[in-house]
């Protein structure tokens, strides 16, 4: 009965994807990067909003500035939205005698490893909503990366959803070629392997505060764009 509810409210917010992981046998390394605030939640609820392809498909266009600012715009609104239904969902949580904390969809925690406080892609990983791709974002069989997340840890009770889905980034490379700042290694996503050995995330993060610097909208989304899982008819 509570899920039933807590997927009605979800409806009537718009949510594109909802999923429960079991994250149990993760707690030692959630830990690591969220310290004691993560610790002692077997289940996460992962939410995910989809962004609008009519504006994600006008990304590659470096003269449409009014693109970029709508999707600026766009990754803003949906990190609101999402952050607002996580908290309602942990308010109607803790109100039924659980426990419940809401992860800020783009909260960074930590400036010098460039982390939040819980991964939001292990979460949907694990709830059978999508696979690490070779860009370091969760993709979904039927929108690629073109999804924002937010999760939930609770104790409460809930079925996991789903299983882990097979990658099926394959020996695609778009991601990794229009990247901008070369960011990406090509290699395929492995359980437990650092980051760092598919990703230079600081490269990335370094091209936002350069284009800030230079008085241009902060906004890449390249391999969000090209991801054949997220275009129409994979144009």
């Amino acid at each position: 009965m509570l899920e039933y509810n807590i997927q009605k409210i979800l409806n009537n917010f718009m949510i594109d994807y909802y999923g429960v992981a079991d994250i149990s046998k993760y707690e030692n390394e959630l830990v690591k990067y969220g310290g004691s605030l993560v610790k002692g939640y077997p289940r996460a609820i992962s939410l995910g909003i989809v962004f609008p392809s009519t504006i994600v498909d006008h990304l590659n266009d470096d003269s449409n500035d009014i693109a970029k600012l709508e999707y600026e715009n766009c990754y803003k609104t949906i990190n609101a939205r999402l952050d607002n239904i996580a908290s309602i969902i942990s308010s109607y949580i803790i109100r039924k005698g659980y426990s419940a904390l809401p992860i800020s969809a783009a909260e960074r925690v930590n400036s010098d490893y460039i982390n939040a406080a819980f991964s939001h892609k292990l979460a949907a990983r694990l709830a059978g909503l999508g696979w690490i791709g070779k860009s370091c974002l969760l993709i979904t069989p039927k929108h690629g990366p073109r999804v924002r997340w937010v999760s939930i840890l609770t104790d409460l009770p809930l079925n996991p959803t789903g299983k882990e889905i097979e990658q099926k980034c394959g020996e695609c490379m778009a991601c990794v070629k229009i990247c901008p700042q070369k960011a990406f290694y090509g290699k395929n996503y492995i359980e437990g392997e650092d980051r760092e050995k598919r990703f230079d995330v600081k490269k990335c993060d370094s091209y936002f505060n350069e284009m800030e610097h230079n008085k241009q909208v902060p906004v890449c989304g390249m391999c969000v764009y090209i991801c054949p899982y997220g275009r129409k008819n994979n144009k």
